[in-house]
């Protein structure tokens, strides 16, 4: 299992990485990960993210593009990929995506992948989790959590403590960049906000923020 900080065996501080983010739809990233990915590269200069999102139509496309370019299109080398498969559908359409996610595995190996949770109750999520456990085998795999009417958040255990000023950079974009997102009731600051909280008191974080992910293997090389 590949590490980012063991012993010279994986990536050492200040290193570039390879870092590959999935999320089913436009805003799943920035939600779940959007702040650690933002901290990681900003400590690994030169580092490459190829940043996937599964389903989307014209608009959601644009979105999705933009706020990646905007969380993080100054800091690293951004590949941003936008598929078209159908919101809702993924598992209807699963031939396909899978696919999908073999094209998408071929090129450099990435030292971590950050993904949707296995547990996840969204449909689309759900898939999009499995099918990455699928395709990578032997990598360091965080999933990553969506606050949603499921309810379904669980008790994860691997915590990235966020500064003040990466909390504010991720509320911006997330309330700039997706329009189509502004008539639902929990697309707001107080929610980004509220689990950024729950999970900086979980793990002290310095800063009282913190983005949290279930890491079901992890190994230590000697």
């Amino acid at each position: 299992m590949r590490l980012l900080t063991i012993d010279g065996n994986g990536r050492g501080p200040g290193e570039p990485l390879h870092v590959v983010c999935i999320g089913a739809h436009a805003d799943d990233l920035e939600i779940g990960c959007g702040g650690t990915i933002r901290q990681l590269v900003e400590q690994h200069p030169g580092s490459v993210v190829r940043w996937w999102v599964l389903t989307s139509d014209d608009k959601r496309r644009r979105e999705a593009e933009n706020a990646a370019r905007c969380l993080l299109g100054d800091v690293c080398s951004l590949e941003v990929t936008v598929s078209n498969f159908r919101d809702g559908y993924l598992p209807a359409d699963i031939g396909r995506v899978k696919e999908a996610f073999e094209a998408f595995r071929r090129g450099s190996e990435p030292d971590l992948i950050c993904t949707h949770s296995r547990d996840d109750r969204h449909q689309d999520h759900r898939t999009a989790g499995d099918l990455t456990w699928n395709t990578w085998r032997d990598h360091l795999i965080l999933e990553y959590e969506i606050p949603k009417w499921d309810g379904d958040l669980g008790q994860p255990n691997f915590y990235v403590p966020l500064t003040g000023a990466t909390v504010q950079r991720k509320v911006d974009v997330l309330l700039s960049a997706f329009a189509t997102q502004q008539a639902k009731p929990w697309f707001d600051e107080a929610t980004f906000r509220s689990l950024l909280r729950l999970r900086g008191i979980e793990c002290r974080a310095a800063e009282g923020y913190a983005e949290a992910f279930h890491a079901r293997k992890l190994g230590i090389r000697s």
